[in-house]
Parts: C-alpha cells; structure tokens; sequence
C-alpha cells in the first residue's frame, strides 16, 4: 500500500513562519515521523511539496494507479480552489485533509474548505500531531477495504 502526502503552500516555511500559529516543527521532520509510522506499518510514502496550484492538481492525478491513499494539506488553497477539489473529487482516492493550525478558529475566510467535502476526512488543530492522526485514520481506511474485499470475496464463494 501507498500514501502520497501532498503539502500545499508556504508549508516549506513551517518551523519559521508565524511560529506562535504553526510552530517550531519543520516539514522535513514532520516527513520524517510519517515515514517512520509507514515503515512501522510496511507501507510505502512519497512526500510532495509546491507552492503552485497546477503542480498540486498534477501531483493528485498522478496518484491514479500509483497510490492508495493520500494526505493532502492544501493549505490556503483549501479555501479557494475548485481546481485541487475537482481533482481529489476525480481519482476517487482515500483522502484526509489535514491542517497544522485550526482552521475554525481563525479569520472567518479561512472557516470555509472546498476540499473538505471530497475528501474522507479532515484534521484541523493539532499542529504536526495532525499528520500522524491522518496516518492512523488511512490505516483505518485501508483496513475497511481489506475487510469489505474478503468480505465480498466470502460471498461470491458461497
């Protein structure tokens, strides 16, 4: 099984911007712990970062056929781009939306995702934390297809 994790947005600045909102955490270290839980769990994890809305979109078309899960925080473009919901909306993925900071309890433009809604779920306000917590919830994720698989081949045997 494979995760892609995609990072939206002025995510490469994590442990230098807005520390009081973020935090001292870096991306590479965030990478880092998630890479280990995927080898704990003998799961495959390929990291991607941009700045720029199209790469975002590109990246998650080239999960189809290629990844089994992923884990995106669109950052900014959680709130403003039909382009990257269209795309999680077109490859019918496992996906969770994650965010470092709760997005509810900030300014009011950021209150509202146009991801969320096509995605399985979303953490929001556990700082880096939130991306081990995407990590076990796409366990559980792949889990629950495991079981509706052997579950539907038991039935085509009976």
């Amino acid at each position: 099984m494979k995760i892609v994790v995609i990072h939206g947005p002025n995510l490469n600045m994590l442990g230098i911007r807005e520390q009081n909102i973020y935090g001292p955490m870096k991306l590479e270290e965030i990478n880092a712990q998630m890479k280990a839980v995927a080898e704990q769990n003998k799961l495959d994890i390929e990291f991607f970062q941009s700045n720029l809305e199209g790469e975002i979109v590109d990246k998650i078309q080239e999960c189809l056929g290629d990844a089994d899960g992923i884990i995106i925080n669109p950052a900014a473009y959680s709130h403003t781009s039909i382009a990257i919901r269209d795309a999680i909306a077109a490859v019918q993925i496992p996906t969770i939306e994650v965010h470092v900071s709760n997005i509810y309890r900030r300014e009011e433009f950021r209150h509202k995702s146009v991801t969320a809604p096509v995605c399985n779920g979303q953490i929001s306000g556990f700082g880096p934390f939130g991306y081990h917590l995407a990590m076990i919830g796409m366990l559980q994720i792949f889990n629950e297809i495991q079981a509706l698989k052997e579950q539907q081949k038991q039935a085509q045997q009976n």
